[in-house]
């Protein structure tokens, strides 16, 4: 691995990204940069060739990269877009795609609004929260999501409406052009007023309930499947008797069965061949297909 200044950020190359995703496997990036504020992404992006693949991420809390590595730039935007501005006047608040969502929950809570209490018990920053529609106990982010700040590949920064996105489970795409390339820069978020002490209450009965029912002693990444309609994916890979199978270091939780955890040693691989497996048994058992929440990239070894 070796790392160089260019500019503000820095450049990492065949850099190991077991140490930037939460399930702590993975092979090598071929290029990652850091960069160090806003501006610093930007001119990072008009830099870039066009044809140069790039793949931007926050905590790599949803994220594998197969043991072969990947042959792209990735870039890591926690540390980077930090910056939180309130503005009182509307009840919202503009909110930076490197910021991790358990800090806002904490933010909005202790300013005496409500219903952000959800966004504690997700494990990622705000960037990929909103490319995802990411929620839990029964909320979702874009419920409360008025605008959003992106940039394209050519490093042009532009405001867009709510309306403008069509919405769904775990799903967020343009509605003029479904297949282009955009990065969440920021946010605006708007949340009822409340009370503090209630929410931070909340809060901490979420967060209880979380440490309760999720293994999160062991590395992971959340939720490895969507719910089907109308179902969930713990309770159908946990009727197959798929609690506690593994493929090398590679579990699935006896704590939660839609969970899949590193033992110690988890290549890639294993983490990947025991997702399949899941899915395998699933449709045979139920004839339903579960997909991935978490995005699996790269080259097998």
């Amino acid at each position: 691995m070796m790392v160089r200044q260019m500019g503000p950020g820095e450049w990492r190359h065949d850099e190991s990204m077991a140490h930037h995703v939460s399930w702590r496997a993975g092979g090598p990036a071929r290029s990652l940069y850091h960069p160090r504020h806003r501006q610093d992404f930007v001119d990072f992006l008009e830099r870039q060739a066009t044809e140069q693949d790039i793949l931007v991420f926050g905590l790599g809390s949803n994220l594998l990269v197969r043991d072969g590595g990947i042959n792209a730039t990735l870039v890591q935007m926690h540390g980077a877009l930090k910056g939180v501005v309130r503005q009182d006047d509307e009840d919202c608040w503009v909110i930076e795609a490197g910021v991790p969502a358990p800090k806002v929950a904490r933010l909005v809570a202790r300013a005496g609004y409500a219903e952000a209490e959800f966004l504690a018990g997700i494990p990622g920053t705000m960037g990929g929260v909103l490319a995802m529609n990411a929620g839990c106990y029964g909320r979702e982010v874009w419920s409360y999501v008025r605008a959003v700040e992106t940039v394209n590949r050519r490093g042009q920064l532009r405001w867009r409406r709510a309306a403008e996105y069509d919405i769904g489970y775990r799903s967020v795409r343009l509605k003029a052009d479904p297949g282009s390339t955009e990065w969440f820069v920021a946010a605006q978020l708007c949340f009822p007023r409340g009370d503090a002490t209630l929410s931070l209450e909340t809060m901490r009965a979420l967060l209880a309930r979380r440490v309760k029912e999720q293994p999160l002693g062991l590395p992971n990444a959340g939720s490895v499947f969507r719910n089907p309609p109308g179902d969930y994916a713990a309770r159908l890979i946990e009727q197959c008797g798929l609690k506690a199978r593994r493929v090398g270091d590679a579990e699935v939780s006896p704590k939660h069965a839609n969970f899949i955890v590193n033992r110690g040693q988890a290549s890639a691989e294993d983490i990947e061949t025991l997702i399949q497996d899941v899915q395998q048994q699933v449709q045979q058992h139920f004839g339903i297909g579960l997909h991935p929440e978490v995005c699996i990239v790269g080259e097998r070894r």
